[in-house]
Parts: C-alpha cells; sequence; structure tokens
C-alpha cells in the first residue's frame, strides 16, 4: 500500500459527477423542483474550493493569533446557526448559545489538543483546525436540537423539567447513534481519510475514539449548558403577586 495519497486529477474528479447527474436526472423525470438539489450541489463546490485556499493560507501562516480567530470565528458562527431552529429568540437566546457552543466545545477542544495530543505549538493547524470543526458542529447541532424541542414540549404545557429532559435526549440522539454506527455501519471520514494517507489502520482507530469521546462530551455539555442558561428565557418564574 502506497504511502503518499493518490492524486486526484481534475478529469478523473468530474468522473464523480456523473453518478450525480444520474440523480438529478430523476428529479427532472419525476417532475421535482431540482432547483435545491443544484442549488446545494453549487454551494458545497464553491465552498469546498474556497476552504481549501483558505486552509491553505492559514496551515501556511503558523500564526498562533491567526488560528484563535478562526477559532473563535467557528465558534462564532456555530452559536448563530444553533438557534436557526428558532429564530425569533435568537435576539435572547444568542450570548446563552454562544457561551454553550465556545464552553462545551472549547473545554473538550484544549483537553483533546493539550492534553491527549500535547500539541507543540499548541495551535498546529492541521490538527487545531479540523478537530475544532467536529467539535464545534456537534456542539451547534445539540444546541439547535435542544432548542427546538425544549421549545415544543413547553409549548404543549410540559414542566420544565420533563421538557429539558426530553430535549437533552432528543440532542443527543444524533451522536448516540454515530457513536453504535461508527466501525458497524460506517467507517467516519477522518479515520478513513488516514487510512488513505497510509496511517495503521490501528492508530487512526486511536484516533477515531478521540475524535466520538470529543464529539459525544461537546455535544452533551453544549446541550446542557444552553439548557441551563436558557431557562430563564423560554420559562421564566411566575411572577410574584404583590396585591393584597
Amino acid at each position: 500500500m502506497p504511502d503518499t495519497v493518490i492524486a486526484i486529477s481534475l478529469p478523473r474528479l468530474a468522473l464523480a459527477f456523473l453518478p450525480v447527474l444520474a440523480t438529478l436526472a430523476v428529479f427532472l423525470a419525476w417532475s421535482l423542483d431540482v432547483r435545491h438539489a443544484l442549488y446545494g450541489l453549487l454551494r458545497m463546490l464553491v465552498q469546498l474550493l474556497l476552504v481549501g485556499y483558505v486552509l491553505a493560507f492559514i496551515f501556511g501562516a503558523d500564526a498562533w493569533w491567526l488560528i484563535l480567530l478562526v477559532l473563535l470565528f467557528m465558534a462564532g458562527a456555530a452559536g448563530w446557526i444553533a438557534l436557526n431552529t428558532i429564530p425569533a429568540l435568537r435576539p435572547r437566546l444568542l450570548g446563552r448559545s454562544l457561551l454553550a457552543v465556545g464552553i462545551g466545545g472549547g473545554l473538550t477542544l484544549v483537553l483533546a489538543t493539550q492534553g491527549v495530543l500535547a500539541l507543540d505549538p499548541w495551535y498546529l493547524p492541521r490538527y487545531v483546525v479540523p478537530l475544532a470543526g467536529m467539535t464545534f458542529a456537534n456542539a451547534m447541532t445539540a444546541v439547535s436540537l435542544a432548542a427546538e424541542r425544549v421549545q415544543a414540549e413547553l409549548a404543549h404545557g410540559g414542566s420544565w423539567a420533563k421538557a429539558r429532559n426530553t430535549a437533552y435526549q432528543a440532542a443527543m440522539i444524533p451522536v448516540i447513534n454515530s457513536l453504535l454506527a461508527v466501525g458497524l455501519v460506517s467507517l467516519p471520514g477522518m479515520m478513513t481519510g488516514q487510512i488513505l494517507s497510509g496511517v495503521s489502520p490501528l492508530l487512526a482507530a486511536r484516533y477515531q475514539i478521540l475524535i466520538m469521546c470529543l464529539i459525544f462530551a461537546a455535544a452533551g455539555l453544549a446541550a446542557a449548558l444552553f439548557l441551563a442558561g436558557a431557562r430563564r428565557v423560554l420559562a421564566p418564574p411566575p411572577a410574584e403577586d404583590h396585591g393584597h
């Protein structure tokens, strides 16, 4: 097995779009709206090409302050996007969402990069940036699911404790499902990428265990922090009656 990644030329990459075209043909043949799928494909192409150039610049800069800015941007964007499920409450809950994602994701990221991997320097981009992306993305998803579910439960007249517990369990379903499926149903992207690049499958498995712990903890802590902080907005205590 070669120890280097196989280079993909643009003509060969174009072959990957043949089944994509076949799928789009199904949309057209069945008179379905193909515009959303085309928009998604176009965004995917533009975003991945842009992020490739951006990451190449970041990795080459070797500047701690730039990595810190990237991390802050990622956490901020995740905190904002997490509230897409309840946009009307975003102004009141944004601070809590940012704190939940920043603390829940940030603490687990620090433990992984500085404790487990012991990076030197601490901001080593090729480790910190991908791990941060997975961490904040899973924290974002957990907060988003928790926010939508707790509001729905409260709207049905449930108590705060019951709504909170139901929302927390719902927020953790995707992560727990991924724990159950990893290695049986799917080989995660990072593990697959490492194996393709020539890393020993045993070492790749250790990295994947680290990542699964990372995303489980980030999602769980972020959702818990958000729900704890959101109670005063979503379920404020009843006003005291001062009448006589």
